[in-house]
């Protein structure tokens, strides 16, 4: 397989990985991640910048003429009590964005990413003399939060380096090691997240007549954003809604003053995001206004992204790389995925071309029995996914087929 890693190479590799996951961070705050990063690219001959976007690295290696590519990763974790057993599980800490102190977890696999970013890194500084023109390698913070692509081009990434003919990359998946997933067109959701806050009238839990109970108004919002999915949009179009939290009171006899509801949307298209955002906003505050609220709730948008689309060409050029180093039957169309990413602002921003694939992580006993794209989603639908506690990509072949796949996409165009 063109582009892998000798046996000590991957060992290596799969250490840092291990070691990554044992020590993840939480959003703008990848300082160890970042610094390893920087290190790996220093010692592999790389023109290295760190501190870019907050904690974001980019690795330089100009190698005569030629296109200019860049490969992303990004580092960050979630605050996620590990529950795997594994040997190098977490059992981290650290502050959220409101100052609480939160278990922290690799739940989504970018320590995965990080280490297959390190190792394709290095096998094309080890390979110049098959390759010439430049490498852009990008390790972003706080992709978990939509916010580090964007802090990069804020930074000036596309101005302090070198604009990218194309940007390249990959997410691990739970679904069997050693294939790949390639999309071309709209391939992963946009994602929007809300905070909305509701206000009521605290009293004693006695005395619930003199209260305006914004636990309930909150309970019965909830119950009624279901139907914006299920009643509001066509059933040929996608919207997920969820509320990922309900926060409000400290005590059960005690009616509380207000209550917040967390949001994630999920849309494909731009015109169904439009209509979910007016229908969430005439909902929370319809729900208020029947419960008597004293003041009108507060809708914010606290993150958005657009969906990342994948250009028809760089994608069908990445299949058709990656058909060639694993075969045709190991590639495959995963749909469109409604979780999201924020590399889609790289590339936006560069006015390059994206190619964004998914990389299998899941253990390949699991899908033993799965023929078929169509199996393999049945078994991914058992098995515990990203962002789950239970989260675990196997250390290989995903880090040696990661790796491969980064250096076979970059020499497509190198």
């Amino acid at each position: 397989m063109d582009g892998q890693l000798a046996g000590q190479a991957i060992a290596d590799l799969v250490a840092l990985y291990q070691d990554l996951h044992r020590h993840p961070e939480l959003s703008f705050a990848e300082r160890r991640t970042s610094a390893i990063a920087a290190d790996r690219l220093r010692s592999s001959g790389y023109q290295v910048f760190s501190g870019v976007g907050g904690t974001g690295v980019v690795g330089l290696l100009r190698n005569g003429a030629g296109a200019t590519v860049l490969l992303r990763a990004d580092m960050d974790a979630l605050p996620v009590l590990e529950r795997t057993g594994l040997r190098y599980a977490s059992m981290s800490r650290g502050l959220d964005p409101d100052g609480v102190e939160v278990p922290v977890m690799h739940a989504c696999g970018h320590d995965k990413h990080v280490a297959c970013l390190v190792g394709a890194c290095h096998v094309l500084a080890e390979t110049r003399s098959a390759w010439s023109g430049t490498l852009v390698a990008v390790f972003q913070p706080a992709e978990e939060v939509g916010a580090g692509a964007q802090a990069m081009i804020d930074d000036g990434l596309f101005e302090r380096f070198p604009r990218p003919e194309v940007v390249l990359g990959q997410h691990v998946a739970p679904f069997p090691a050693g294939v790949l997933g390639v999309r071309a067109g709209t391939a992963f959701a946009a994602a929007d997240s809300l905070r909305v806050t509701m206000f009521g009238r605290g009293a004693h839990g006695s005395r619930p007549e003199v209260s305006v109970d914004p636990v309930v108004m909150a309970a019965a919002t909830v119950l009624r954003l279901q139907t914006i999915a299920s009643r509001e949009i066509a059933g040929t179009e996608t919207a997920i809604l969820t509320v990922g939290a309900l926060r409000a009171g400290t005590k059960e006899n005690i009616i509380p003053d207000d209550a917040e509801l967390l949001l994630s949307l999920r849309t494909f298209d731009p015109a169904v995001r439009s209509r979910v955002l007016e229908a969430i906003d005439r909902i929370v505050h319809g729900e208020a206004t029947t419960s008597g609220a004293p003041r009108a709730p507060k809708v914010e948008v606290t993150m958005s992204f657009p969906a990342v689309v994948n250009d028809p060409a760089a994608a069908e050029r990445v299949r058709a790389t990656f058909a060639t180093l694993l075969g045709v039957e190991r590639v495959l169309d995963p749909g469109l995925v409604t979780g999201s990413e924020d590399v889609g602002l790289l590339a936006a921003a560069a006015e390059a071309p994206c190619a964004f694939w998914l990389l299998g992580g899941g253990d390949p006993d699991d899908f033993a029995d799965a023929s078929s794209t169509e199996a393999i989603l049945r078994v991914m639908a058992k098995v515990p996914s990203n962002h789950s506690p239970l989260y675990a990509p196997v250390p290989r072949p995903t880090v040696e087929i990661g790796v491969a796949a980064l250096v076979a996409a970059a020499r497509a165009w190198l």
